[in-house]
């Protein structure tokens, strides 16, 4: 992730999701029990900006080679939603919130497993700070194209 301490204004995290193919099941990646947020929590407060941004500063697909690396997944796993616009804003900057797909045919369970995450419906998102809960349910609704 980038060194945040240096320039905030240019963070960044990414949620990851699988969506099932033949039954549309979506599941997103939490990390260590605590968040949906690649590879570390928001820091808190945090709050999500109300309109949706337009400006990209970070490219996503520099991100996502990077997050497939970390997370063992070949190149090209993982897809950029370029509809998700939204930046969350934190002590000191705003962090740019990349959604990506990981299209893969079943989720990536083991490699999942040895980065410290596994995959969650929604409905076990409870207890995520409310931030993420928002971020999921913008997610959710981009996804199932509610």
């Amino acid at each position: 992730m980038p060194d945040t301490a240096a320039n905030p204004a240019m963070d960044y995290r990414v949620i990851l999701y699988h969506k099932q193919s033949t039954s549309a099941r979506t599941r997103f990646l939490r990390f260590d029990d605590r968040t949906v947020c690649a590879f570390e929590p928001l820091p808190m407060p945090a709050q999500l900006l109300e309109e949706p941004s337009h400006n990209t500063v970070i490219h996503p697909a520099a991100v996502l080679h990077t997050v497939e690396q970390r997370l063992g997944f070949a190149a090209g796993t993982l897809k950029a939603e370029g509809e998700y616009r939204h930046r969350v804003e934190i002590p000191g900057g705003q962090v740019q919130i990349i959604l990506a797909n990981i299209a893969t045919i079943d989720p990536p369970f083991e490699q999942a497993e040895s980065a410290g995450a596994g995959f969650i419906d929604l409905t076990q998102a409870r207890g995520l700070p409310q931030v993420e809960l928002e971020l999921l349910r913008h997610a959710y609704e981009l996804v199932l194209g509610g």
